[in-house]
This record gives structure tokens, sequence and C-alpha cells, in this order.
């Protein structure tokens, strides 16, 4: 599998992978996770110009994505419920989704994005039990509760790995 930057003539692929991990979310009964159009077309497209999105390939076949932003991320400012492991310089994981056509797709992806920063958080939503688990299996650390834009909760993890 490679990974690279996506480009604007990605977006049809990805939003058909964001489309895919939403109705894998649906089957294993997350019904309130990547509502109303999220992730829009337009946050894709400013994460593409900000080169923060990134593309799974498998042949010549798109398989999976992330957005991966190494520096602060206000969301992360106030955690309730816990703390961060550490107050080191990080990097963040975002909106990692895959088709499901290829296993390890998620394994590659945080694999990738360690070895660029040692220090990952990522946050999932209360109900997304599947990555929650896949983050604890992968070795992050629970660290508590924050607050996305709109105001709603979500479970917070951290990892830092040796340098």
């Amino acid at each position: 599998m490679d990974i690279r930057e996506a480009t604007y003539k990605d977006i049809p692929e990805l939003m058909k992978l964001f489309s895919s991990a939403r109705d894998y979310m649906r089957k294993n009964g997350n019904m309130i996770q990547w509502v109303n159009g999220y992730p829009s077309e337009e946050l894709i497209r400013s994460e593409i110009e900000n080169k923060h999105c990134y593309i799974c390939i498998e042949g010549e076949k798109s398989i999976g994505t992330f957005c991966f932003i190494i520096g602060n991320d206000p969301t992360y400012n106030y955690i309730d419920g816990g703390n961060w492991i550490n107050e080191h310089p990080y990097a963040v994981v975002h909106r990692l989704a895959s088709d499901g056509s290829y296993p390890g797709v998620a394994k590659s992806s945080l694999d990738w994005c360690f070895n660029r920063c040692n220090n990952i958080r990522i946050d999932t939503h209360e109900v997304n039990s599947k990555m929650q688990n896949l983050l604890i299996d992968y070795g992050f650390k629970r660290c508590g509760i924050i607050y996305v834009a709109d105001g709603t909760p979500r479970v917070s993890f951290q990892k830092e790995t040796d340098i």
C-alpha cells in the first residue's frame, strides 16, 4: 500500500471512501457520526489545499484516507474527565476512513503518521466502539473527553513512541 498527499483530482474517490466508511458505521450501529453530509467536499478541498489530506492506494485503487496535521489543534486545548499523557509537540489524525476492501489500512496509516511524528492525538465519537478498540489495540491510551466545534463530545486518545 502506498500513501501520498491527496490532490483535487482525488476528490471523487475521497468522497466514495467517506461514503463507504459511513455505510460501515451504520451497519455497525453508529447512526450519529458523520451525518448531514460530513465530511463535506468543501472541508476536503480545504484539507487538500492545506496539505493535510492523504490517500492510501493499493495498485491503482484508492482504499483509504486520513487527515494528518503536525501541530497544536485548538480542539484539544481543553480535556474533560482526564488528562493528556504529555504536553509535548504532537500531531493529530482526523477522518481516518477505508472502503474495507483491503485489511490493515488503519494500521498502515497510523504507522505512516508515527514515522513523521512520535506523539499523536486522535478522537472519535463515543458510539464508535470499532475505532476506539482499534486505537487501544494500536497502543493509544484513552485520555478523556474533548469537544468539537459544534460542542459535541468525542473520546480522545494519545500515544507517544520512542524517537
